[in-house]
């Protein structure tokens, strides 16, 4: 059998026994009519669970009165007799009540199977629809725990019930609670607002304190899933309930300095909490208080409320309900006979007689218009049904509960001037909330609104606020927000809780996007140290326009002029011994690399290609190879002639007889040909954008990979110092004859030149690093031109005597006798 139908056999049982210890005379709980409403109010408040030996049943009226809660139960009344004399709603139909007072779950059933059953007995299958409860709608409960309890005893049989207060999230599956409405707002929407007045002031760093309960539950969980994609941390959370250490809960958040603290509970628990911490001297906070405690009457007068710091809350707007002044005068006009032995139930004894109506009005007004509406909403469902015009309605269609749910979720009518209507849920579709500051004269004062269903939603004079920090609006940060140009690293699990680094050169930071990495800037960018933005780079690079390119250009095209005027004038002197000891026609092969190495230099200039990075450097590599290689042979004919022939007159033989020259200037250029081609196949020179060196600026340049050219540049330094070693063997040659003397310094020339390049690609790497390239390029062709060729040519011009064959054959027999000796 079904564990719903055991409890209501058994709750039946303890219905009936109940049934016979009180009598039945009418009272303010009970009123007749065709049709009957029921209502579950919490008029009194268990403030603790008894323990018994034994079931025993609690009598409500012996526990703490709630006033506001008695006011709303005072609205239900007044709402069924406003509408029972009205000739629009309902004409020629009255509609009854009995209400229950809702003080405990376990004290609820007696009144809950009372309002489903019918002469005693419930018939949850009756298949005739006939008898299933006698009433056709319940007004209740309050608290979202007391319905959860009692919920599904009424949607077992589809009977409507319509909450003022429960607003928890789990009502709004109709798949658990299919007969269940609601006209107050969720949870969701309670904490929409909150999280508005947080975003609002930028509050970030916030405490969440709940009701142990499922309306607290509920909304802890909604809060945290509401600020996950935000930057308001959850800095300390806590449910509430009769054994909560208060003073224990005040250190702890006193010791994270939280500064907001929410509180989201019934008023008995807020009442609570803040008089503890009036108690305990927990001063200088701002407290968030939801719609169940915003509108307290009592709390704002309490003696040194002030000392707690600033109260804000979230409530349903006041509303002002015509009548119902008057006729709480009217009924307290009347003597209530409470004798507890003439009542129905014992949970419809109020023992209220000592309240007055000034009480009545006086007292807290929430969750009233939410009872008004859910009594009109009824009745406007009941007269769709009845078919009600003309002054009268049908009186002879059957009512069934599922035909009133039905008329229910259809509602659309106005009442007050809201627009009373449901959504698929249950949820209300009306309704705006008011954000209320406590102010010093002890009243909830309104400073904002929030409507659910306008187009501005969110409107907040904080103006009408008198905050407790000085007049100033207060903080609540774990970190201070960093400056702009510094990244948050977080510190621990909130994300809150943060360093700020400041964002390195070449980076910057977007907070909005990603406030806690540094973005690094594209290759053309540039930024500083803090910077919140990238600037493009200045590109560079030597135009053919540039001074010094300009300077370099022409100097080759002299090199080019100079070459061919060597090679005329050594043409014309062909025969001469300047000449034939200069090398013959060896030196118009030297003239001639000295041209072609000279294409090098135009390439250096220029944006650059991949064309112009393999010229700058292939031309000159090539044929510069070729001059030394000529240079090697001559520095080693020059030894050769002095110092070996005397002594290995076969090796000079040899020599010239297979032209050992011209064989090694041969492979020497096809080793350096074969080498470039290798490197420059596996890595060929590109373009590439120096941005290292610079931050604001980009060197356009030539990607030079060093291991493919490394083979190159060791084989031209070898020839170098096989030249240099040839050339310095010859220092003590005749002073006159001159040519190895004249290698040397043209070599000590060619190395002091790459030696201040590399200095200064070392110390300097701008645009003008291409022009230090050039210009020593065009050196080294200008040592071996100017050093070697124009000493030889100024003999030649101006110093004839010298240029011949006696003259040179006199300088050769005593440099041997010299070394014979």
């Amino acid at each position: 059998m079904p564990r719903w139908i055991l409890a209501h056999l058994c709750l039946l049982g303890y219905l009936q026994h109940v049934q016979t210890e009180c009598t039945v005379t009418p009272s303010e709980f009970e009123v007749q009519g065709d049709y009957l409403l029921g209502g579950l109010f919490d008029v009194h408040h268990v403030s603790e669970t008894a323990y018994h030996n034994r079931p025993e049943t609690i009598s409500c009226s012996r526990e703490r009165l709630i006033l506001s809660s008695y006011r709303r139960f005072q609205l239900m009344r007044f709402s069924i007799e406003e509408i029972n004399n009205s000739t629009s709603l309902l004409p020629n139909v009255s509609l009854g009540y009995e209400i229950f007072d809702h003080c405990s779950d376990t004290k609820s059933f007696p009144g809950v199977f009372n309002l489903m059953s019918v002469n005693g007995f419930i018939n949850p299958w009756d298949e005739s629809h006939k008898n299933l409860s006698k009433v056709i709608a319940v007004v209740g409960t309050y608290t979202s725990t007391e319905t959860r309890t009692v919920a599904p005893l009424f949607m077992v049989d589809l009977i409507p019930m319509i909450s003022y207060g429960a607003a928890s999230s789990v009502f709004s599956g109709k798949q658990n609670f299919p007969s269940f409405l609601r006209t107050v707002h969720p949870n969701k929407d309670v904490i929409e607002v909150v999280l508005h007045i947080l975003l609002n002031f930028n509050w970030r760093w916030v405490s969440f304190l709940y009701s142990d309960g499922d309306y607290g539950k509920d909304g802890q969980d909604l809060f945290i899933n509401k600020i996950k994609d935000t930057e308001i941390c959850l800095a300390y959370t806590k449910g509430l309930n009769l054994n909560t250490d208060y003073p224990q809960m005040f250190r702890q958040m006193e010791t994270l300095n939280v500064n907001i603290i929410i509180v989201f509970a019934p008023e008995w628990t807020a009442e609570a909490l803040i008089k503890s911490a009036i108690q305990q001297n927990f001063t200088n906070k701002v407290w968030i208080a939801g719609d169940a405690w915003s509108l307290h009457k009592e709390l704002p007068k309490e003696k040194g409320i002030r000392n707690i710091g600033t109260v804000l809350g979230v409530a349903e707007s006041k509303m002002t309900i015509p009548g119902f002044t008057d006729f709480i005068y009217s009924a307290k006009a009347q003597h209530q006979c409470e004798n507890a032995e003439q009542e129905k139930f014992c949970n419809q004894i109020c023992n209220c007689s000592t309240v007055s109506a000034e009480n009545l009005i006086t007292a807290d007004p929430s969750f009233n218009f939410p009872v008004y509406s859910a009594v009109y909403a009824i009745a406007h469902a009941l007269h769709t049904i009845l078919k009600c015009g003309n002054g009268r309605c049908d009186k002879n269609v059957p009512v069934y509960p599922h035909m009133v749910l039905t008329a229910l979720k259809k509602s659309n009518f106005t009442l007050l001037n809201q627009s009373i209507q449901f959504d698929e849920n249950g949820d209300p579709k009306f309704g705006l909330y008011s954000i209320v500051f406590w102010n010093h004269n002890g009243e909830a004062e309104e400073v904002g609104l929030y409507n659910f269903h306008s187009s501005f939603q969110f409107l907040l004079n904080s103006t009408k606020i008198r905050w407790h920090a000085n007049g100033k609006v207060p903080t609540s940060f774990c970190s201070r927000e960093c400056s702009a140009g510094y990244s948050k690293t977080q510190e621990g699990i909130h994300k809150c809780c943060f360093k700020c680094t400041i964002c390195p050169n070449g980076t910057f930071i977007n907070s909005s996007v990603d406030p806690y990495n540094c973005i690094s800037c594209q290759d053309m960018e540039w930024s500083t140290a803090g910077s919140t933005s990238c600037s493009l780079r200045l590109v560079e690079y030597v135009p053919f326009t540039d001074p010094g390119a300009v300077v370099l250009m022409v100097g080759a095209w002299v090199l080019v002029g100079l070459t061919v005027a060597v090679s005329a004038l050594f043409t014309i002197n062909y025969n001469t011994p300047v000449v034939r000891s200069a090398g013959g026609p060896m030196c118009f092969l030297i003239l001639g690399c000295l041209c072609l190495c000279s294409l090098s230099v135009f390439f250096y200039f220029d944006e650059p290609t991949v064309y112009n990075c393999v010229l700058r450097f292939v031309p000159f590599l090539l044929f510069y190879t070729v001059c030394l290689a000529c240079f090697v042979v001559r520095s080693f004919q020059i030894v050769c002639i002095f110092k070996i022939a005397a002594k290995f007159p076969k090796l000079q033989s040899w020599w010239m007889k297979y032209h050992g020259q011209w064989l090694l200037i041969s492979v020497a250029f096809i080793i350096q040909a074969i080498i470039l081609v290798i490197g420059y196949s596996i890595a060929t020179p590109k373009p590439y954008r120096d941005t290292f060196w610079y931050k604001d600026k980009t060197i356009l340049g030539c990607d030079q990979n060093l291991q493919a050219a490394l083979g190159s540049f060791l084989f031209l330094s070898s020839l170098c110092c096989l030249c240099f070693i040839f050339s310095y063997m010859g220092k003590n040659l005749p002073k006159n004859y001159n040519e190895a003397k004249a290698i040397t310094f043209c070599l000590l020339l060619l190395i002091l030149t790459w030696i201040i390049f590399a200095t200064a690609s070392i110390l300097y790497q701008g645009k003008h690093i291409h022009t230090f390239n050039a210009l020593a390029v065009l050196s080294s062709l200008y040592s071996f031109l100017l050093w070697y060729f124009l000493p030889k040519c100024y003999i030649i011009i101006c110093q004839p005597e010298k240029n011949t064959q006696q003259y040179f054959q006199g300088l050769i027999q005593s440099y041997t006798k010299t070394v014979s000796q």
